[in-house]
């Protein structure tokens, strides 16, 4: 980064600290109050004043009292236009809602809630400059609008300074407002395409055999063969028919317990070890085996199911955060 490009982020810094945020309560609402609500005008609300300039001018020129009484009305109509813009965000409750984790690349999705006791026009929640269509909002109801995000590296994504704006009525004014928001959701970080399998010594503890519970004679499906499964639950009929190595899943199988340890992988990046470490998640809560997560400094324990893959995946999210 240049020095300009330095001085310039500074000076921009700078301003953006003077704004005035609209605070959540406690119960996490933004209400729009009067003096947090910046107005401008649009282009075509620059051309518009142009415009009555230009008749202003013509009209003293040319002495002219209907061109006066013209112009005059057309101004007092813009400074009309110019209160609604202004009236149609004030009071407005805002609520931001985080959105369900995703991996690092794919678009995060946050939900704004918009509520009011009066009908609102043309209501935009940007981000950046980019948000979805305006809304319209009834009188006493609300309105849900899902906020993309891109994302671009794991870790915790925070939504800072989301815009609210409108230009009701006529186009000739924007008016906005800044909300401060803590709404935050989880990256995880981004599957490798493949990862070697866990290796056979992962851990201290000896890996226990494949067992059954109760159940277990009720045939489920195949998977893949993957190193380590037991060869007593090897499809050998659908080997003979050359279907490749397959194995039988049942009702009850509580699968073989591997550890994915840190330590084993070769890789020496940082955001490789932890991109092969979530395909390797992936791939044991695909096969519903149960696994634990072996991290310096952190260790999730053995188990499966949908929670303990989110709990793997948040820790590697995580990892070097906290």
């Amino acid at each position: 980064m240049t020095l300009r490009e330095r001085a310039a982020a500074r000076i921009r810094r700078g301003f953006e600290g003077l704004l005035r945020r609209v605070p959540c309560d406690p119960d996490g609402v933004a209400r729009v109050r009067a003096r947090q609500i910046y107005i401008l005008p649009t282009r075509t609300g620059m051309l518009y004043a142009s415009v009555l300039m230009l008749m202003l001018l013509g009209s003293l020129n040319y002495q002219n009292n209907l061109g006066l009484l013209f112009t005059f009305f057309l101004a007092s109509v813009g400074v009309v236009a110019m209160h609604h813009a202004w009236f149609d965000l004030l009071g407005l409750a805002v609520q931001i809602r985080s959105g369900a984790p995703v991996f690092a690349g794919e678009t995060a999705q946050f939900e704004v809630s918009l509520r009011s006791e009066r009908p609102r026009y043309d209501i935009r929640v940007l981000k950046d400059r980019q948000g979805p269509e305006p809304q319209y909002i009834p009188p006493g109801d609300r309105r849900s609008v899902h906020l993309p995000l891109a994302t671009r590296s794991r870790g915790p994504l925070r939504l800072v300074d989301l815009t609210i704006e409108t230009r009701h009525p006529m186009g000739l004014f924007r008016a906005w407002c800044h909300i401060a928001t803590d709404a935050t959701t989880l990256v995880y970080p981004q599957p490798a395409a493949q990862a070697p399998p866990p290796a056979s010594d992962a851990g201290d503890e000896r890996r226990p055999h494949r067992h059954r519970g109760e159940g277990a004679e009720d045939y489920q499906g195949s998977r893949g063969y993957r190193p380590g499964d037991s060869p007593r639950h090897v499809d050998w009929k659908a080997f003979a028919r050359e279907r490749g190595l397959q194995v039988k899943l049942y009702a009850g199988d509580q699968g073989q317990e591997i550890w994915l340890d840190w330590s084993h992988l070769g890789a020496t990046d940082t955001e490789t070890r932890l991109s092969l470490l979530a395909r390797q998640v992936l791939d044991a809560a695909g096969a519903r085996i149960r696994f634990g997560l072996r991290l310096p400094g952190a260790v999730e324990g053995l188990d499966r199911g949908a929670a303990h893959t989110q709990r793997c995946l948040s820790r590697l999210a995580l990892y070097g955060y906290e």
